[in-house]
């Protein structure tokens, strides 16, 4: 029995979760590549609504459903990925930085870099500076990601960067910041890497930063 790719990459745009469960169990079943099923199923599915989202076409609410399809895929899919060889595109520590209670986007861009085939790892809200160089030493990630929805907030970006610079880690990642407030001005002004104005665009910036590196 084939297993059609599109199916799961349709089902994923459309946020159909257990749907997607079920055919991610069932292609594995009949012996699908657990690689290609990322590549040519999952992936794609999660492109389109990066693309969709940038263009307007879907909102919120949906693309949030289409990342917990996606994550939920991915669960199930995991064990079988690190059985072979396939490597992760990479590893990204991701946090709210202290003061800051907001976690929906953050957490949508952990979704999204997950289903860029990230290794993600989610420290949470109301991180201090201590906690995000802590979590850079442990993990030593490619990535390291700051979020704030607060003006008042804002400035603990620059804190951590600063951290990082002295705990003599900042050069072995890309940081990248967003949030509301955020603007590619305060980016440059604090040292960050890059700036991304919404979690979709979030991991098409990054992948040009590296590929440019």
């Amino acid at each position: 029995m084939s297993i059609d790719l599109e199916k799961i990459s349709e089902a994923i745009t459309k946020g159909q979760i257990e749907q997607l469960q079920e055919m991610t169990t069932q292609a594995l079943d009949t012996d699908t590549d657990p690689g290609v099923i990322l590549n040519k199923g999952l992936l794609p599915g999660m492109d389109k609504v990066g693309q969709l989202w940038r263009e307007g076409e879907m909102f919120m609410p949906e693309v949030l459903r289409s990342a917990k399809a996606m994550s939920k895929a991915m669960e199930i899919l995991r064990p079988r990925l690190s059985e072979g060889d396939l490597g992760s595109a990479g590893k990204m520590v991701i946090g709210t930085v202290a003061g800051d209670l907001h976690d929906i986007g953050k957490d949508l861009a952990g979704m999204m870099f997950e289903g860029a085939g990230y290794e993600v790892i989610n420290i949470g809200i109301d991180q201090p500076n201590e906690a995000f160089v802590e979590a850079a030493m442990k993990h030593k990630p490619d990535v390291l990601g700051m979020s704030a929805l607060l003006t008042t907030t804002m400035p603990r970006m620059g804190e951590v960067i600063n951290s990082l610079k002295e705990s003599g880690v900042r050069d072995q990642m890309a940081v990248i910041i967003g949030g509301a407030p955020v603007t590619q001005e305060f980016a440059d002004e604090i040292g960050a890497d890059l700036y991304a104005p919404n979690a979709g665009s979030a991991v098409d910036l990054t992948k040009k930063y590296f590929a440019q590196q």
